[in-house]
């Protein structure tokens, strides 16, 4: 899954010299649409002093919130598959752009204010935050330890301004990030996920992030001017700030496509009103949780197997999930046991290919059944001589025209073989069936420019479809998208050793706030 992490504030500070006669650390540029970086050595006398460099920084902070929400639920902090990246887009405002330079982000241990100044001419707006000030509250200004935001040292000190280092739990490291701009038009893209995890935990304060050149290019005798990205109140909101967080929240449900002498696993949900419930069991209606709470029992003839059942779990707790359970288990195809007369499940499978099983989901004790149903077992396709590739294409089955920035969508995908499916003789019309997909991700472009604006993730799997007894899906959170614009999925499939990809131009839909 994807969450994306609006900016709740941005600005940049600056000691600018203006007019040769003094310098704008009391400047305000919080609703500037642009966020400057830029490094000035001798490029302006103060008060006829040459030599003297001037310097600007950026200050930005996220709300967290949707991330918070998750934590008790689906997204796990700890696990090697979330992550966390801070993205700024480059604008090109037609001046010289410097580079083969550094920008490194560091958490902020202190509050600021973003201000409403706009002024980034002569920086003729006075409010905080400045140079010198971070936040005002309680009728007095918080200053910044060292002006420019500038006091940097371990987490959980008072006297500093960012957070260079600390113990998260395994020793002192370093906490910052670090991105290196060869051309200088790049856009920034860091993986912060140790400082939001930290965040996330409480280890480390929500007061967001500062961004600067490194200490070297700070200090050293050269001009760089000017590093500019779009802040949050640019009038392309596909441009502004964003935290970009991944995780996988992949469900495998492998009703659909079953094989033998593979692990599979099947779920069962359960609802009551149209909400997740856990079953309850018994005279006293005690609710069936925790690992092995009950059994999944399959049977064919007279073969029968027998499985425990666990509440499926999720997020950093690693908490149960309320209403879903799940089993996992391999039945092999050459199981020599008896299903009737002198057939076993062996030659069976060797002849039809496949076995249909009765599925009962039963209490521990075995004698009571909480829901039944069916399961057909495949043999694990072979082929001899026979090196054809699918050519597969994806729909989007229920997708609307429109959504709001709130709503949680889930959407079925359908997915057929050009190659196979449309050549299949028939006398009759038929319906067909989904082909699943193992490895299917999506992308999200913007419909009509084709800009990808969420692209997909074949490393964490935060973009990789789900699978269930009805075939393939995913579920996407409208808030990782600007309001406002129009958008198409693309999806990407791995299969046999092949890559497609897959255009689903023709479904569209618009984002509204």
């Amino acid at each position: 899954m994807i969450i994306v992490c609006t900016a709740s504030a941005d600005t940049y500070i600056t000691d600018k010299i203006i007019s040769s006669q003094f310098r704008a650390t009391d400047a305000n540029v919080g609703r500037a649409g642009t966020l400057d970086l830029f490094k000035l050595y001798d490029e302006t006398p103060l008060l006829g002093v040459t030599g003297q460099t001037e310097i600007s920084r950026a200050l930005i902070k996220f709300d967290l919130q949707p991330l918070y929400d998750l934590t008790g639920t689906i997204l796990d902090i700890n696990s090697s598959n979330f992550k966390a990246y801070l993205q700024l887009f480059d604008v090109a405002g037609g001046n010289a752009t410097p580079a083969n330079f550094n920008i490194v982000a560091f958490p902020l241990s202190r509050s600021f204010d973003e201000g409403v100044g706009r002024d980034i001419s002569v920086f003729n707006d006075l409010d905080r935050a400045n140079f010198i000030t971070a936040s005002y509250s309680n009728s007095a200004n918080n200053l910044w330890f060292t002006s420019g935001a500038n006091s940097g040292g371990l987490l959980n000190s008072t006297d500093i301004d960012y957070i260079a280092s600390g113990n998260l739990g395994s020793g002192v490291i370093d906490l910052f990030a670090k991105q290196n701009f060869v051309k200088g038009t790049e856009d920034l893209s860091m993986d912060v996920t140790t400082i939001v995890s930290a965040t996330l935990a409480g280890l480390i304060p929500d007061k967001g992030f500062r961004l600067s050149y490194s200490s070297d290019e700070e200090t050293d005798l050269k001009t760089r001017f000017v590093k500019r990205f779009a802040s949050r109140h640019v009038v392309n909101s596909v441009l502004r700030p964003r935290l970009l967080v991944r995780f996988n929240d992949r469900i495998q449900d492998d009703g659909a496509d079953f094989n033998f002498d593979v692990s599979g696993s099947l779920f069962l949900e359960n609802f009551v009103d149209s909400s997740p419930a856990n079953i309850v069991s018994g005279s006293a209606l005690t609710p069936i949780t925790g690992l092995n709470c009950a059994k999944l029992e399959l049977v064919t003839g007279s073969f029968s197997f027998t499985t425990n059942v666990s509440q499926h779990r999720a997020g950093t707790a690693d908490a149960f999930t309320t209403g879903l359970y799940s089993a996992s288990f391999a039945i092999a195809s050459n199981d020599e046991t008896v299903i009737g007369g002198t057939d076993t499940l062996a030659k069976f499978v060797a002849a039809s290919g496949s076995i249909t099983f009765e599925t009962y989901w039963k209490s521990t004790d075995l004698t009571f059944a909480y829901h039944t149903g069916s399961l057909t077992m495949k043999r694990v396709p072979r082929s001899q001589s026979n090196f054809t590739t699918r050519r597969p294409m994806l729909r989007v089955t229920n997708a609307n025209s429109y959504y709001y920035q709130n709503d949680t969508i889930r959407f079925r995908v359908f997915g057929i073989d050009l190659d196979y499916q449309f050549n299949l003789p028939a006398k009759r019309p038929r319906k067909l069936t989904s082909i699943v997909y193992d490895k299917v991700y999506y992308q999200v472009i913007d419909k009509f420019s084709g800009k990808v604006i969420l692209d997909y993730d074949s490393v964490n799997d935060s973009t990789r479809l789900s699978v269930d007894g009805q075939g393939m899906f995913f579920d996407f959170k409208m808030q990782a998208l600007p309001a406002g614009r129009t958008y198409a999925f693309r999806f990407y499939i791995t299969e046999r050793g092949n890559t497609y990809l897959s255009n689903e131009d023709d479904t569209f839909f618009e984002v509204r706030p």
